[in-house]
């Protein structure tokens, strides 16, 4: 291969890798590694107003299903599975959320996708985990790609984009 084919198949590797910073996902990233913002799907949107969820309302979720009720938990970057402790619209108690976790900054962000009620098909949903009083806090312990909170729950509120 001569040193100019060499060059622009190596800028252009560069180039695609460092432009716009995308998780495999393709969510972008902020340079503290947060996610960026991201619209809700149209689908998505159509699916919230049909089960009656309206931007801002919330209910309460085990954030990851296999640490209920633990006084610590530790979630890791990537997929997690959440679990409604209250209903949200026409979804019910015990409804799973999918979504996505991020670790990087000082606060754990979890963005929810999709949502399948018992007895029932998933559906395309945004919603986001919020606590007050800095309670989505990383415990100082963590560590890179992980992160310890006090309690297992959060509220998830419906979004029409994620910012």
């Amino acid at each position: 291969m001569s040193t100019i084919k060499a060059f622009l198949l190596g800028s252009g590797i560069l180039l695609t890798t460092s432009s716009g910073c995308a998780t495999t996902s393709g969510v972008s990233l902020r340079p503290d590694g947060t996610p960026g913002p991201q619209e809700c799907s149209e689908e998505a949107k159509k699916a919230m107003r049909y089960m009656k969820m309206r931007v801002g309302d919330a209910a309460w979720v085990e954030l990851d299903a296999n640490q209920i009720s633990s006084r610590r938990i530790t979630l890791y970057d990537g997929p997690i599975e959440s679990i409604l402790k209250d209903d949200l619209g026409t979804l019910e108690t015990t409804t799973r959320l999918y979504g996505q976790v991020w670790t990087a900054g000082p606060q754990v962000v979890i963005r929810w996708y999709e949502a399948h009620p018992p007895d029932s098909e998933k559906v395309p949903i945004c919603a986001v985990a919020r606590l007050s009083y800095d309670q989505m806090r990383k415990l100082p312990e963590s560590k890179p790609g992980m992160a310890i909170l006090d309690g297992s729950t959060s509220a998830a509120y419906v979004v029409d984009a994620f910012r």
